[in-house]
């Protein structure tokens, strides 16, 4: 059964016009393309959200925002250390700055959100890098396999008018690439939609986790500064 099928689909390949080939070999590219973007993000962004679950935890039991920033910088690739950084570093940034002390406290607070807002989105960009192409694989591939099916069906009709013939040896050529085509079109378009959806759903977790992370950053931030206010 198995040969069978992989013969049918040799001599519909070997029967192909040049067009027909041609896109049947950009789906083939796309297919392996798209199949290494899945595998490499798949296990990436499995063991990502896993660092991240466990990395904002350690924060979560830190004594202080100094002591759980100093235990994630000794954990490698952690993303929700790289969020936090850009927070201290705008601290950092304030703590040099020449504004009024009184107004010095509001203006850290307001910062500080924006500097974790904008290290969330630079990570999310991060981990999402490669998947608009499945995105791209999943939208275009029926169309290129319906470019191949029209082309095919076209040719059909061709070797229809110069034959004066019908029979199944003048239209079969041009029935088989139509159908090939399509065949390739859809193996490229269902995984890549799949696993970008899939994928997608990952960020969203990932997400999730950095954002509370930014808002308990916060919440630790301006519970330590009013315990400061307090004692000076």
């Amino acid at each position: 059964m198995e040969t069978g099928i992989t013969d049918i689909i040799w001599r519909s390949l070997t029967s192909s016009s040049f067009v027909g080939m041609a896109d049947i070999y950009i789906l083939i590219i796309m297919s392996i393309w798209s199949w290494s973007i899945i595998l490499f993000k798949f296990f990436s962004l499995q063991k990502t959200q896993r660092r991240t679950v466990e990395d904002f935890e350690v924060f979560q039991q830190a004594g202080d925002l100094t002591e759980g920033m100093r235990i994630l910088s000794a954990r490698s690739r952690s993303s929700v250390y790289r969020v936090g950084l850009h927070a201290v570093q705008e601290i950092k940034r304030l703590e040099k700055s020449t504004l009024d002390p009184r107004h010095q406290s509001d203006q850290a607070m307001d910062n500080v959100r924006r500097a974790l807002r904008q290290g969330v989105g630079i990570e999310m960009d991060m981990l999402g890098t490669s998947l608009s192409f499945l995105g791209t694989c999943a939208n275009a591939g029926p169309l290129l396999g319906l470019f191949g099916t029209v082309w095919g069906i076209m040719r059909s009709f061709n070797d229809i008018g110069m034959m004066k013939s019908a029979n199944l040896a003048v239209v079969g050529p041009g029935i088989a690439e139509a159908l090939v085509t399509t065949v390739f079109g859809l193996i490229v378009a269902i995984p890549a939609s799949v696993a970008y959806n899939a994928l997608v759903s990952k960020l969203g977790k990932i997400e999730t986790v950095l954002v509370n992370y930014a808002g308990a950053f916060l919440n630790r931030m301006q519970r330590e500064m009013s315990v400061n206010g307090q004692t000076s």
